[in-house]
């Protein structure tokens, strides 16, 4: 499925990071591009969908090359939904926050997507990730690593040590 996923940085080069509804597990934003609408448009709809932020409240600094995938597990798809969904293809963009903190609102839709979020260091979301969406992970953060200013190779260097 088409998908977009979005890495939100604060003014000190944290990164957005969310405890999904009733879970234990924690992600970036993320959501479906529907039929009518191109990459950036669903990025926008998610983001205010997920955060409660609004395009005023962030600054687009760039998008990942190409589409990133990852393969759910067979033990953990969901054969009961109307439709089977097997992984998901996601264009990643990189904003950064312009608003405040106190735009956000995760409970702005009738079904949150969130219940908790915090800042985070920039590489801790691929330790901490369900396992299936790690190197989707890695790869996004290492080619946008340079919109924050990160030398690249040092910053890659750097995480694949600390695995």
């Amino acid at each position: 499925r088409a998908n977009v996923g979005i890495i939100l940085s604060n003014s000190d080069g944290k990164v957005f990071w969310a405890r999904r509804a009733g879970q234990k597990t924690w992600q970036f934003p993320q959501g479906g591009i529907d039929e009518d609408e191109s990459p950036i448009e669903a990025m926008y709809r998610e983001l205010h969908e997920e955060t409660g932020l609004l395009p005023e409240h962030v600054e687009v600094g760039g998008k990942t090359d190409d589409w990133v995938r990852y393969r759910i597990p067979n033990h953990l798809l969901r054969r009961r939904s109307q439709r089977l969904r097997i992984g998901s293809k996601q264009i990643r963009f990189y904003l950064r926050l312009t608003g405040c903190e106190v735009d956000f609102d995760l409970f702005c839709s009738d079904k949150p997507e969130f219940d908790r979020w915090r800042w985070v260091d920039y590489w801790r979301p691929v330790k901490d990730v369900v396992h299936f969406k790690r190197e989707v992970y890695s790869r996004a953060l290492q080619e946008l690593a340079y919109l924050l200013g990160y030398d690249k190779q040092e910053l890659s260097q750097q995480h694949f040590s600390r695995r």
